[in-house]
């Protein structure tokens, strides 16, 4: 990529980012969206005068992090941007590592969910824990949240006006976690991210790229726990994560 394509993506990405806040709410910029702005305005300038490709990664502590998301959880409120609202008992927003190096991204909460207020806490949460720890992880290294943040009625699909309600926010989460790899469970989290209507079966098995961000499709571990014979190839997506992030296979 030349200097000058650079320059205009961390405009159009500077733009983009404050349509969003704008999306999610936001009237006046605080001090932590002020630095991202300036950071991505040093970066043109970085960009421009040396020709060197800049990221923003690494730019805010975990700590800096972790106070950015309270900031979302704050003005996210007692959302009733969706009709979601009128049913839930907890909004589910996220969990884990806010420095996390591995995002996972699900579609939304189950019963369980609803009721401790937190992603992945039922029987596909026990299974998602037993694939990450077969990463060499644990749920504390990495990041976890919903493309929507409220249960819908008997774990239904989400609709087209919940997910849009709940996208600003999610994609808030990405840029304030600032994530090396995203996994992406299931159809609802994939086509979210990669803007597509094609299946799970299509999107899985290789990296994706869009805003920036590398994206890893995989069955929801919901749908491997109906049907147990995909969880080899769910793995062959994990190893691609894994290589993406540099880890190493148990022995």
């Amino acid at each position: 990529m030349d200097i000058r394509s650079e320059v205009l993506e961390i405009i159009s990405d500077t733009k983009e980012y404050l349509m969003l806040l704008r999306e999610t709410g936001v009237e006046e910029i605080a001090s932590s969206h002020r630095t991202e702005v300036r950071n991505k305005k040093q970066e043109v300038r970085q960009v421009a005068e040396s020709g060197k490709q800049v990221t923003g990664q690494g730019a805010d502590t975990p700590e800096q992090k972790a106070g950015r998301l309270d900031e979302l959880r704050n003005r996210i409120g007692d959302c009733q941007r969706c009709k979601l609202w009128k049913g839930r008992k907890n909004i589910v927003f996220g969990t884990g590592n806010p420095g996390a190096r591995l995002l996972f991204v699900g579609e939304g909460p189950g019963e369980e969910e609803d009721r401790q207020g937190k992603p992945f806490v039922g029987k596909a949460g026990e299974l998602l824990t037993k694939m990450i720890g077969a990463m060499n992880l644990t749920r504390d290294d990495v990041y976890i949240a919903n493309v929507i943040k409220c249960r819908p009625p008997q774990n239904r699909n989400p609709e087209e006006d919940e997910i849009s309600a709940c996208r600003p926010f999610l994609y808030e989460q990405i840029v304030i976690i600032d994530p090396q790899v995203i996994c992406a469970l299931g159809t609802f989290a994939a086509q979210t991210l990669l803007e597509t209507r094609s299946r799970i079966s299509e999107l899985r098995g290789r990296v994706h790229e869009k805003r920036g961000y590398k994206i890893v499709p995989t069955f929801h571990p919901a749908y491997l726990l109906r049907n147990p014979q995909e969880k080899r190839r769910s793995w062959e997506d994990l190893q691609i994560v894994m290589q993406e992030l540099g880890l190493k296979e148990k022995k």
